[in-house]
């Protein structure tokens, strides 16, 4: 049982970093990614062959995800320069299935639908069964790093100038503020974390596929940002967890209606998912957190004469 706990809480906590990285773009300067779990891929697998095919350590595959995740988020958006920001969406969306379809064709590079496996897990021979528990410490460290440095962004002036262009970019632009680049800077940073994520997963299940990074995932992380409280790092992160409590609960709820097949119980189980959701934002359009906008610091009064 600690061990299934250790397990939901680590893969939450993956989830979590997710959620932290579309709530940057989205939250914040009001960009929608539909390509998330393109990116998580791109992290997962860019780690997944430096530490297996290239036998390299496993935190220089972190490392890499880091990188390779933030360079296909400053490609994307590059591309889409000169497009309306709806484009946005699309190109991302088309982006997650490029790699989905790369990764189960290109079988000298990806194994193709067979997977990744074999991913090393740090000390995983040595710790044994203490390896969840270890691992678990590890992801909150790096989910704990991560917030801080999105929460400093969202508090900072650079954080009220990505809100300023989610609230009215041409403003934005008037006001003087680069909008390109702002948004740039956000997707590749939200992507690299992205890509983190994914290391993190690889080198926990031990194996990646590309029937892992379906577009499934990216509407999970959207509900778990909305249900949290778009814009505050702490709703986003709080969302994480509530979506995968949701997740696991339903999955063992569904198992005691008599009388059903896998296939009813699974559809069962993405019903009751969507049911706690609808309600939760009926309840909390908002979100469980919401955001909470800091007043802008007041400029020093002059010492008088």
């Amino acid at each position: 049982m600690l061990s299934y706990l250790l397990f939901v809480a680590t893969v939450g906590g993956i989830y979590g970093l997710l959620a932290l990285s579309l709530n940057l773009i989205w939250g914040g300067a009001g960009m929608v990614n539909l390509g998330l779990a393109g990116f998580f891929a791109v992290g997962a697998y860019a780690s997944g062959l430096l530490t297996t095919a290239g036998q390299g350590p496993i935190l220089s595959g972190w490392m890499v995800a880091l990188v390779a995740g933030g360079f296909a988020g400053l490609i994307v958006t590059l591309s889409t320069t000169r497009l309306r920001e709806d484009y946005l969406a699309i190109v991302t969306l088309g982006f997650a299935e490029v790699v989905r379809l790369v990764a189960a064709n290109e079988f000298w590079l990806t194994r193709g639908t067979d997977g990744i496996s074999g991913i090393p897990g740090p000390w995983k021979s040595t710790l044994g069964q203490n390896f969840n528990s270890v691992y678990f410490l590890i992801v909150v460290a790096a989910l704990l790093v991560v917030f801080f440095v999105v929460r400093r962004i969202d508090r900072s002036p650079y954080g009220r100038a990505l809100r300023a262009i989610r609230e009215d970019a041409q403003v934005a632009q008037v006001a003087g503020k680069p909008v390109l680049r702002f948004k740039t800077e956000a997707f590749t940073l939200s992507a690299a974390i992205a890509g983190l994520a994914g290391a993190l997963y690889g080198h926990f299940t031990s194996y990646i596929a590309p029937d892992l990074f379906l577009p499934l995932i990216t509407v999970y992380i959207f509900l778990a940002v909305a249900s949290g409280g778009t814009g505050r790092p702490a709703g986003a992160l709080l969302g994480a967890y509530l979506v995968m409590t949701l997740l696991e609960s339903s999955r063992f709820f569904v198992e005691w209606i008599p009388g059903t097949t896998a296939v009813q119980r699974a559809a069962l189980k993405e019903l009751l998912i969507a049911v706690a959701l609808i309600l939760m934002l009926r309840l909390k359009p908002s979100g469980v957190l919401p955001e909470r906008i800091p007043p802008a610091p007041r400029p020093a009064t002059g010492a008088s004469s």
